[in-house]
């Protein structure tokens, strides 16, 4: 196989996956349904796009046993199309070539440790007892502060600074502007003023996780801020200090978590919803958007909070009724009493 050009057939043998049709037909890309080219992969996964799969010109497509008959070019048989196309779109990633070794621009402690087969790019600071493992990619103006170590294959893309303490397993992304291992939100009020709590623990995140643009992670206050394996944090989350979040677990952007909550394996926690402190949430539980999570969840299962979207006249009606709640349920309490009576 060529780089970034490929057959039907070596992409099915290389898949394990079916395939119908041409297999000598060479693809050297992906895209939609409705836009594919006859050298383009594309997929249907999803039964609202499948109007568009009977004009496509795409080279192949990825489907379902049941939609061959309604397939005008070469087809990739997959009981899960989407996840087919995942892997296969990879081939066709072209990222860029990070040259081994240390930039001149960049500044590296004496006291740190970077493999020499690390890439640090332009302008970026490696402080003491800084640990950079083998085939890293830091790119440009990332800090890792003192006693954080990057681990193997793991890549800062830009901008991304790991403040202290902060430990990377193997194979993790960091997307610009994270900031991981700052202080957590930690302050007790004394009379009439607030004093500081020293943030004393670290942050650890596991391999194959994946940290968004602008996400924010916080260290903890005595023990560390904890991201099991394969987490996937979304663009612009809030992790406050000793948060625990299981493994496989995926947050889409703007979410928060509050200081000491738990969140479980194989969660998934919608755009924009928020988690209170110290509270737990059971292993494959799934928070709707916008939904707030104000007591602990012990049974996996889909939870939501808040009101739906409606007409603004409704909501306006709806918010002024709101306000007579508790004495719209007193009176209809005092109304079944009254029948019940009878």
């Amino acid at each position: 196989m060529s780089e970034h050009n490929y057959t039907v057939a070596e992409l099915a043998d290389r898949f394990g996956l079916a395939f119908h049709g041409d297999g000598a037909r060479r693809i050297g890309g992906v895209g939609t349904l409705a836009a594919a080219q006859p050298d383009q992969l594309s997929f249907l996964s999803n039964s609202k796009y499948a109007a568009q799969l009977k004009a496509t010109r795409a080279g192949v497509v990825v489907l379902r046993q049941e939609s061959i008959g309604d397939c005008p070019t070469a087809a990739l048989v997959a009981a899960d199309p989407y996840v087919a196309y995942a892997k296969i779109a990879a081939v066709f990633e072209r990222l860029p070539t990070a040259p081994r070794g240390i930039h001149p621009s960049a500044v590296v402690a004496n006291s740190a440790r970077v493999s020499a087969s690390a890439s640090i790019g332009p302008h970026c600071v490696i402080e003491d007892g800084a640990v950079v493992e083998d085939g890293a990619v830091l790119g440009p103006h990332c800090i890792v502060g003192p006693d954080c170590t990057v681990g193997a294959q793991s890549r800062l893309v830009a901008r991304v600074t790991l403040v202290i303490r902060v430990t990377l397993g193997k194979r993790v992304l960091v997307h610009p502007g994270a900031v991981i291992g700052s202080d957590g939100f930690g302050l007790a009020f004394e009379q009439d003023h607030w004093v500081k709590i020293p943030q004393l623990g670290g942050v650890r995140i596991g391999d194959d996780c994946e940290i968004g643009a602008n996400t924010t992670i916080d260290r903890g206050a005595l023990e560390d801020t904890v991201l099991e394996e394969d987490v996937r944090l979304d663009n612009q989350i809030q992790i406050a200090h000793n948060v625990h979040i299981g493994a496989h677990t995926a947050m889409a952007g703007c979410a928060a978590v509050a200081g000491t909550a738990k969140i479980g394996r194989y969660c998934q926690i919608g755009g924009n919803a928020g988690v209170l402190g110290h509270l737990e949430l059971a292993d494959g539980v799934t928070i709707t958007a916008k939904s707030l999570v104000t007591h602990s969840i012990r049974e996996p299962g889909e939870y939501s909070s808040g009101v739906p979207l409606q007409d603004n006249r409704q909501w306006r009606k709806n918010a002024a009724r709101f306000k007579h709640l508790d004495e719209y349920a007193r009176r209809l309490a005092a109304l079944e009493k009254d029948s019940n009576d009878e």
